[in-house]
């Protein structure tokens, strides 16, 4: 991968007026653009009709079928909205599609886990489009155009960010708590390190969104002790073989996975040492490429999964 060794004088300016000082900028990675999101707009717009209408008392995740990327939308039981990453560039006008259809007016807590194309190219159009409550974006840096587009987008509206890291809890009342896992480190060279890992316990069910999290994450999550059981795994890094180790995987012990990625990708997401790993676990695996936008519910005891493709 093409290698940039420092940040253009723009986006350090918007970067330092945001953010608290000190933010690290490893080496950035070239913009991961792919032929297989071509179609986005397209899938995702066209499957709108499976999404869960909100429901009182309810825990309404919505896995966003936006090819090789990722979002979550988070319809929490308080009627508030959580939206975790946006996918590419080419996905933003069709997550703003999928929430507008969902009746969304406002993003009480916008997530960023990481400065990845493939994870905030969207993030611009969706701040550009709803009110925003907080945001939340790993204290890290990268140089692409994606990145200045959602910090432009952010400084336009007068909007601060709030570095997110491990053992921030953003909320803890009726039931409902949402923490950060990740990221503990702060020396990763690896954006997708970076990664904030969210966990989301209603009553009793449990959701880990891993966002690129891979295996070296994994493990200082691991060595931390936090409780990584979930009943629900988005599961890291599209599938990659370098997350969801078995160390991982056994300590989360979800019932569901969801892996977000393109049709025909170009990384061969999700590779197939990670379906194996799943599969021998017994998880029950839904990915977007294959069964569209996925959605789960949650009555704080028992889940329901519904897709595009039923």
């Amino acid at each position: 991968m093409r290698k940039i060794k420092r940040c253009s004088l723009l986006i350090l300016i918007i970067i330092l007026s945001m953010f608290p000082a000190g933010c690290t900028n490893p080496t950035a990675p070239k913009e991961a653009v792919t032929q297989s999101t071509n179609n986005v707009q397209k899938e995702s717009a066209t499957s709108v009709n499976t999404a869960a209408t909100p429901v009182s008392g309810k825990l309404i995740v919505h896995f966003i079928n936006v090819g090789q990327g990722d979002s979550e939308l988070l319809q929490l039981p308080n009627g508030q909205n959580i939206l975790i990453d946006a996918g590419t560039n080419k996905a933003g006008s069709a997550i703003v599609d999928y929430l507008n259809k969902q009746g969304i007016k406002k993003i009480d807590c916008l997530v960023a886990t990481h400065p990845h194309e493939d994870h905030i190219g969207g993030m611009d159009n969706v701040v550009k489009s709803f009110a925003i409550g907080s945001i939340y974006m790993p204290k890290v840096t990268t140089t692409t155009r994606s990145f200045e587009d959602v910090l432009n987008a952010i400084k336009d509206k007068d909007l601060k960010i709030i570095p997110g890291k491990a053992g921030m809890t953003i909320l803890d009342q009726d039931g409902l708590k949402i923490s950060f896992l990740a990221p503990c480190g702060t020396t990763n060279q690896e954006l997708n390190n970076w990664s904030i890992v969210t966990r989301v316990q209603f009553e009793d069910n449990i959701f880990l969104f891993t966002g690129d999290t891979q295996e070296e994450s994994e493990n200082q999550m691991l060595d931390s002790g936090a409780d990584l059981s979930a009943d629900v795994l988005k599961v890291g890094h599209h599938g990659s073989y370098s997350s969801t180790s078995l160390a991982f995987l056994k300590a989360a012990a979800p019932e569901y996975a969801v892996i977000s990625a393109g049709k025909n990708n170009d990384y061969g997401h999700p590779h197939q040492i990670t379906l194996d790993k799943l599969s021998a676990a017994g998880v029950n695996v839904y990915r977007t490429d294959q069964n569209g936008i996925v959605v789960i519910i949650s009555d704080g005891h028992n889940l329901s999964v519904k897709t595009s493709d039923n």
